[in-house]
């Protein structure tokens, strides 16, 4: 074992690399290969996927990496289960298939192998107990196809009761027949997956730059302006790809999308019982469709999600309505010894889901629209890539790299990324081995030891920033250091998950000021 943190290279972002490489894109006499318009996990795939071809790739967002729904999931990595029962099997085995490309080469210190229970309680009846456990058979068969190994993703079995209340202690155990159990991937943080990917980008040269507007695109780049000072400037480009997920219809005007929310509820641990696995709490009346009940190790718990479509326009952070929680709270109270209140709700957040507008019948649910992603090509030449979700954000990143490269007959080499590590990676034998705590290196990866050394150079650093939390301080200067963090925001909701609580949000503040004193005064938000 090395004595030495592994401290980052080229994929270091912070707030004066965003400057320089501004600047060089306002005076560059020659256009970039690729300007990437987005910087939520189909954006940063598309950089990465094209900088490791060998194409020069400037890549913007508004706000922050993984400001839109990329950091509003369910933290899972599915592999297609829900797919493959509504027969499109395509999107099922695409999605298992990159599940275990993250699981086994890409991303293993960010997905981990994460048990559900499916309890079958006197709401389930016995056909629609028989009917899912076919699925999770059927979801073991697509696991095979792709692929994946035993060893990373278990097969089911069927539970007692005893075995059902030992995993979720919280469950009514009147009536309860027992259980089924199934494993799937689940992430770390689905924000730090996004990180991960824009500093890998960054590392095979590409220009990583938030705080960074798109007002306009043609297909040879882009009028923008930098959201830190208000200057505007061009970005000329070979190819121009539009990665802006709910807002894409905004910049290229004949995109037509159907949003549709999904809202998650957080919950304090105890408030469960200590749970040690997820649960998937069937909605009465419906066969394929289920409440997740997601541990996160952190002492909280998500609860989700909702599937309702949004009209109007698309807001910044979506707001969370008294419906939904109340959906969630009671199905959660049909499977639960001890309902939960209103009170009991620590935190709630709610994401848009980019689906595209097939034309389907009015009433149509956007539960029932295909997840299948879209590559569209405007006439003017500007590639949008729209629909698909997180597990499967690397494939919508090849095809777009594919398809602006076809359509701008640029010279590149083949895809990579299905074998190319993300900042972090390493095999689980080089992880387990590494000198940092374990929950710093289920989030950093190989760069656990290096976060973990900041500590131990200053002890408060390694102090706790807010009570019942492990988050330190040394993570908030280690992310305004090396991952572009330039506001309390950005430290709080994205690099760390502390935000999705307000009252934490709020004891955080300070240690998140404290950190930000790292910036130069011209690069903080105004």
């Amino acid at each position: 074992m090395s004595s030495n943190p592994r401290t980052p290279d080229g994929s270091s972002l912070g707030a004066a690399r965003r400057s320089r490489e501004l600047a060089e894109l306002a005076g560059a006499a020659a256009p970039v290969d690729v300007l990437v318009v987005g910087l939520g996990a189909t954006g940063a795939g598309v950089a990465l996927d094209a900088a490791s071809r060998g194409l020069t790739v400037a890549a913007v967002d508004a706000h922050d990496l993984a400001f839109g729904t990329s950091r509003w999931s369910s933290k899972l990595i599915h592999g297609g289960l829900r797919y493959l029962a509504s027969g499109q099997l395509d999107v099922a085995h695409e999605s298992a298939v990159e599940r275990g490309i993250l699981m086994e080469r890409t991303a293993p210190h960010l997905v981990h192998a994460q048990p559900f229970v499916l309890p079958l309680t006197p709401l389930v009846p016995r056909r629609n107990a028989a009917l899912a456990w076919s699925g999770l058979r059927a979801g073991d068969l697509l696991r095979a196809s792709a692929r994946t190994a035993r060893a990373t993703l278990p097969g089911p079995r069927r539970l007692s009761a005893v075995e059902t209340l030992e995993l979720a202690p919280g469950l009514r155990p009147y009536g309860l027949r027992g259980g089924l159990l199934s494993w799937d991937g689940q992430l770390a943080d689905d924000a730090r997956l996004v990180t991960a990917v824009a500093r890998t980008a960054a590392a095979h040269g590409a220009r990583i730059l938030t705080r960074v507007r798109a007002l306009a695109l043609s297909g040879c780049g882009a009028l923008v302006r930098d959201e830190l000072t208000g200057e505007q400037l061009e970005i000329r480009a070979r190819a121009v790809v539009n990665a802006a997920g709910v807002w894409a219809g905004g910049l290229v005007g004949d995109i037509r999308l159907r949003p549709s929310r999904g809202t998650h509820l957080v919950l304090r641990s105890d408030a469960l019982g200590g749970m040690r696995a997820g649960l998937h709490i069937p909605v009465p009346g419906e066969i394929n469709r289920f409440v997740l009940v997601l541990p996160q190790g952190d002492g909280r718990v998500y609860v989700g999600l909702t599937d309702e479509p949004v009209d109007g326009p698309i807001p910044d952070v979506p707001e969370v309505p008294e419906t939904d929680i109340g959906f969630l709270l009671d199905i959660l109270g049909s499977a639960l010894d001890v309902p939960l209140r209103r009170s009991d709700v620590a935190g709630a957040f709610a994401g848009l889901r980019p689906l595209l507008d097939s034309g389907g019948a009015d009433g149509e649910r956007t539960s029932d629209i295909s997840r299948r992603h879209a590559v569209l090509t405007s006439a003017e030449g500007v590639v949008t890539v729209v629909g698909g979700k997180l597990t499967t954000y690397r494939r919508m990143a090849q095809d777009a790299v594919d398809a602006a490269v076809a359509a701008r007959g640029l010279t590149a080499g083949p895809c990579r990324t299905a074998r190319l590590p993300l900042v972090g990676a390493a095999a689980p034998g080089t992880l387990a081995a590494l000198a940092a705590p374990r929950r710093l290196v289920r989030r950093y990866g190989t760069e656990a030891p290096a976060v973990h050394a900041l500590a131990v150079a200053d002890p408060g650093l390694g102090r706790p920033v807010v009570a019942g939390l492990d988050v330190t301080a040394a993570e908030l200067v280690w992310a305004v250091r090396h991952e572009g963090a330039l506001d309390e925001a950005d430290l709080l909701d994205r690099r760390t998950r502390i935000g999705l609580v307000p009252a934490d949000r709020d004891a955080a503040l300070p240690a998140a000021r404290a950190a930000l004193r790292e910036l130069p005064e011209p690069s903080r938000p105004r």
